[in-house]
């Protein structure tokens, strides 16, 4: 249960699930992935570090999942990069502890990844609230030019998106990703430890001249930060990797013409996380990434197959945030009370 071994036949599908203290969400995770109705899989666990009896209940009740449990906890990109190397699917399905996937989750998913051009690296899962299955907690994700992640359709009625279509991304809490895909672009960056790590791999695939589809066939109820960092750690990585995105993958030209709506962007996040101290040290976590951020622009730059004007078209305008004077007027309602 400490490690991998390789396997004589090659599965289909690798399904490969990060967990961190995930014991209240391990159960109904791994209990629905054994009854889908798409059996030519593996179930691979990378453990970060769990001090809660995570690898104690793998091993008592799912001997069949493959575990590797790390010393500790390395965060998500590295995890999922680990349980990638070490898998033998064909296509490889990332999936969060604090879900719970509908019977014909992956099904569908290996239906629409078969019937998608190669081009398609990945396809979004109609991801519900766990809380009400009839609200949408993501399908497929968007970025804009403020450097705002978004999760399409959040809060709005499941019934709404019913049509298999093209999105900006996809979330990694539960996706199904072609292993040609994550071989051409790299495979996540370790660098972003956890938090916009998927957005990033997205963004690097667009330059690379691959498109990402939303399958509302492929539900999957999603509780949300179920295994979050403290507030402070991750106003600290979200800041440094929302700049790390843009500076490693963006030609200069549109960092240039967006720079207004970019540092906007900055300062909203600075003011609505009310947290300086820990936004401050998220840039100057930057300082020693500016090599890897250089290496990386320079090797992107060289690959991408993408020209700049249809790059600027992938990113949103306008943020999906309420604006600032809007967060202002709330807190001087708080104030006033």
């Amino acid at each position: 249960m400490s490690g991998f071994s390789p396997d004589a036949a090659r599965p289909r599908v690798s399904v490969v699930i990060p967990n961190l203290n995930g014991i209240p969400w391990l159960p109904g995770c791994l209990d629905a992935l054994a009854a889908q109705t798409f059996r030519d899989r593996e179930v691979l666990l990378i453990d970060n570090g769990s001090t809660d009896g995570s690898v104690a209940l793998l091993r008592d009740r799912y001997p069949d999942v493959r575990v590797q449990a790390l010393p500790r906890n390395m965060g998500f990109a590295p995890a999922v990069n680990i349980g990638i190397r070490a898998s033998g699917g064909e296509y490889v399905a990332l999936l969060n502890t604090d879900t719970v996937v509908r019977p014909d989750w992956l099904a569908a998913l290996v239906r629409a990844l078969d019937e998608s051009p190669p081009e398609t690296g990945a396809i979004a899962s109609k991801m519900l609230s766990l809380d009400d299955d009839g609200r949408i907690d993501d399908a497929g994700d968007a970025l804009s030019w403020t450097g705002a992640a978004a999760q399409r359709g959040r809060g709005e009625p499941a019934h709404l998106f019913t049509q298999r279509e093209e999105v900006f991304s996809v979330c990694a809490g539960a996706a199904l990703y072609r292993r040609s895909f994550l071989d051409a672009v790299g495979g996540f960056d370790e660098r972003f430890f956890a938090y916009l790590e998927d957005i990033d791999l997205g963004l690097r695939g667009r330059l690379l001249g691959y498109h990402y589809l939303f399958d509302p066939a492929a539900e999957v109820l999603h509780k949300g930060h179920g295994s979050a960092l403290p507030r402070a750690r991750y106003v600290r990585l979200v800041t440094r990797n929302r700049v790390m995105l843009f500076a490693k993958s963006l030609p200069w030209s549109l960092l240039l013409r967006h720079l207004p709506r970019l540092l906007y962007g900055q300062f909203y996040f600075l003011v609505a996380y009310r947290r300086p101290l820990a936004s401050l040290a998220g840039y100057l976590l930057l300082v020693p990434c500016l090599s890897h951020i250089w290496r990386e622009r320079r090797r992107l730059q060289s690959s991408r197959r993408i020209d700049v004007a249809e790059l600027e078209r992938l990113l949103m305008p306008r943020m999906p945030e309420p604006p600032l004077r809007t967060l202002f007027r709330r807190r001087l309602g708080r104030l006033r009370l």
